[in-house]
This record gives structure tokens, C-alpha cells and sequence, in this order.
């Protein structure tokens, strides 16, 4: 599989990133909340919606506070990679708070007027979502958005400049396309009039859409603070921030439909111990796992998440893999040539399968794990010994 970062051109002209980085998006496919919502459906989204949409001005104004900690500690100077992104991020808090639009309707005189919390963006959805539901609602930070907050506040106020651009960009970027598909979704749930909904009309309605500038403002910063030999990492990072954002649509939508439930398949981000292999895997937030004590898994400490073929993607590094086989030269177990560790391999009962290694996952998307034992040691007598209530296991995870 060929990384997506292989397709950036470091020189390429600051003018269309913008557009480049949109199309990349788009490339993911349609956004979650385009699919049809129930009236049912769309009163246990909205207040997951609400949680966001409060919550994250006072995360992105918040972001840079460890950078400055970090210059008063060690006594010296802001660098202008720290200038550059709180300037945006300050002026994002302004835009979200109301105080923007006040200025431009009122000009300074309309300064005392920010008092007038009616007009954060939040309680503009909020007063939306009340119409339309015909009740007043309030934030419900569930697990699955607290955990998604902690993770773009992570990206926000990285000590990396690239990795907090990348989630600058990322976050305005997606919010443009997210509020678009929801705004039609209502509509047409609840058969409502467009431009009676505040909050999407001024984010994206109109002929001049506020969040077109966002991106635009926001992707400036790369031409800043992304260095030409340092494209592809960007855009990695980039598609990292950009699909946090998008999962969280995905399992709040999850959340909200009748056949969601606690297995729904999130992706799970992972790589090799220096990074030149990067993955991504399809699995519940809670984990099955498996501890094998073969001579190989006993020597690695590797720790089985066992998955079909179709759920494992290569990111970036396929060319760093080197391949490896023992006895029966059925499994292929596969390690990063640079820094030695295997973050996953084709087991030997399921070659058209994978299991990866879970101390290769990124843990903020777990929510538990749960470990088996499997006496690998004695193969045959032990694969032979599972019971017929582990037939799914048997076809798909039974290992080496």
C-alpha cells in the first residue's frame, strides 16, 4: 500500500495547500452526519454536538499555556512558531465567542457587547437545536467526546509546530464539511427552514461563509511553519488530526443508531517504535486480546490483537518491513528493519489475517483490555482444544 504523504509535494505553491489538504479530505468519502437521522436520531446527537461546540474554544484558547510555562521555566525568548499559532488560535476563541461578528456589525462602539453570551456560537446551536427539538438541551460530554476533546487538545498544544499547525488546520478544515452535512441532515429531518438555523447560516450560509476563511487562515500558517523537506510529515499529521475529528462523527453517529453498541469498530493508529511504520487497524474501543508463549512471543512480549485481513492498513513504511520464518514457514512474521519491533504479522492458522501488536497502538483510543491465554508452546494440542464457542476466533485468531 502506498502512503498518502508520497503524494505531497514539498514546493508545491502556498495558494492551493488549502484546496490540496480539502481534497485530500474528501478523498475520505461522504461525512457521517450526511447520512439520514431520525428526529429520535438527531435529539441524542445534538447535545453530544453542543458538548463539542462549547468545549473547544476554551481548549484552543487554552493550547498554548504549556508553551509559555515552557519559555518562563527555561528563561527565554516565545519563538515566532508560538507568535504564529496563537495569534490564530486567539483570534479563533474571538470568532467563536461572538466578539468578531460584534465589531463587524457594531464597530468598537459595540465593545461592551461581547458581554452578551447569547452570541457564542455554541449557544446560537444551542438555541437552534432547542427550536428544532422543541426543548431546551444541554451538553452531554459522554465518553466518547471527553475522549475525543483530550485528543485534539493534545494536537493543539503539541511543543511541535507542525503537529499543533497540522491540527489547526485539521480541526477548521472538517468543521467546514461537518456543519455543511448536518445543517442539510436537519433540515431535511425535521423539514425546517435553512436560514432560520443561526448557527449554520453564519458558518457556512451565505454568499460569504465564514469558515471558508478559517481554513484558509488557518492553512496559511503552513507556508510558516512547515519547512520545505518536512511536507510529507505534515500531511501525516494532517490526515491523523483530520481523521480524529472525523471518528468522533462516526462513533457519535454510532452512538445515536439503533444498531450501534459498545462493539462498534473504531480505527486504532499505531506504528513501529521509530515510526517508519505507520497503521491503522479496525477494532472495538475494548480489545480481545491474546498472550501466546511461544519461544517467539515469549522473547518480543508481543500481545495479540487478531483481526481479518480486510481490517489492517499501512499508512506509510511497507518498504521498512522485512520478513521472517521459523518451523513450519507459514506465518510471516514481519519487523521494521530500523528499530527492530514487530507491529504485526501474518499468523499461521489465518495467513489472509493479521494479528497486530497492541503495545504498538496508540492507547488513547482504548477503552479496555481484556487478555487470554494461548499455550503456544504446544501449538497443535492447543488450537486443537478450543471449543466450538470460539469458532469465530478459530477462523480469524488463532495464531502462531
Amino acid at each position: 500500500m502506498t502512503s498518502q504523504s508520497s503524494r505531497f509535494t514539498p514546493d508545491q505553491p502556498l495558494q492551493i495547500c488549502c484546496e490540496y489538504l480539502t481534497e485530500q479530505a474528501r478523498a475520505l468519502g461522504p461525512h457521517p452526519f450526511a447520512a439520514e437521522m431520525s428526529e429520535d436520531q438527531a435529539a441524542r446527537l445534538l447535545p453530544e454536538y453542543l458538548a463539542m461546540s462549547q468545549a473547544f474554544p476554551y481548549l484552543q484558547a487554552g493550547s498554548q499555556r504549556d508553551l509559555i510555562f515552557d519559555a518562563m521555566n527555561h528563561n527565554r525568548d516565545l519563538g515566532r512558531d508560538i507568535e504564529l499559532t496563537s495569534v490564530v488560535a486567539n483570534f479563533i476563541c474571538w470568532d467563536e465567542t461572538g466578539g468578531y461578528g460584534q465589531i463587524l456589525q457594531g464597530g468598537k462602539s459595540a465593545l461592551p457587547d461581547i458581554l452578551a453570551t447569547e452570541n457564542f456560537h455554541s449557544n446560537m446551536f444551542r438555541k437552534d437545536a432547542s427550536e428544532l427539538l422543541g426543548k431546551a438541551i444541554r451538553p452531554n460530554y459522554s465518553a466518547t467526546t471527553k475522549r475525543y476533546l483530550h485528543s485534539l487538545y493534545a494536537g493543539l498544544s503539541s511543543k511541535d509546530p507542525l503537529v499543533r499547525c497540522a491540527y489547526m488546520v485539521a480541526f477548521e478544515l472538517h468543521a467546514a464539511d461537518m456543519i455543511q452535512s448536518l445543517w442539510t441532515t436537519l433540515v431535511k429531518t425535521f423539514k425546517a427552514r435553512p436560514d432560520h438555523l443561526e448557527y449554520f447560516r453564519c458558518h457556512v450560509g451565505g454568499e460569504d461563509p465564514a469558515e471558508k476563511y478559517h481554513g484558509e487562515m488557518t492553512s496559511r500558517l503552513i507556508g510558516e511553519l512547515v519547512p520545505p523537506d518536512c511536507g510529507a510529515r505534515f500531511l501525516d499529521e494532517f490526515h491523523r488530526a483530520y481523521r480524529l475529528s472525523l471518528q468522533w462523527c462516526r462513533d457519535v453517529y454510532r452512538i445515536v443508531s439503533p444498531q450501534g453498541d459498545d462493539h462498534s469498530e473504531i480505527e486504532h493508529r499505531g506504528r513501529c517504535h521509530c515510526g517508519s511504520v505507520k497503521f491503522y487497524v479496525k477494532a472495538p474501543r475494548e480489545l480481545s486480546a491474546v498472550r501466546c508463549n511461544c519461544s517467539i512471543c515469549q522473547m518480543s512480549g508481543f500481545l495479540h490483537l487478531l483481526v481479518p485481513g480486510d481490517k489492517l492498513g499501512i499508512e506509510c513504511g511497507e518498504e521498512f518491513l522485512t520478513e521472517y520464518q521459523f518451523n513450519k514457514n507459514i506465518a510471516r512474521h514481519t519487523f521494521c528493519r530500523v528499530c527492530g519491533v514487530k507491529p504485526f504479522y501474518r499468523p499461521r492458522s489465518n495467513p489472509g489475517g493479521f494479528s497486530v501488536n497492541i503495545g504498538c497502538l496508540d492507547n488513547r483510543t482504548i477503552e479496555r483490555i481484556t487478555i487470554s491465554e494461548f499455550d503456544g508452546e504446544h501449538w497443535e494440542q492447543a488450537f486443537s482444544s478450543m471449543n466450538q464457542d470460539l469458532e469465530f476466533c478459530i477462523e480469524h485468531k488463532t495464531l502462531e
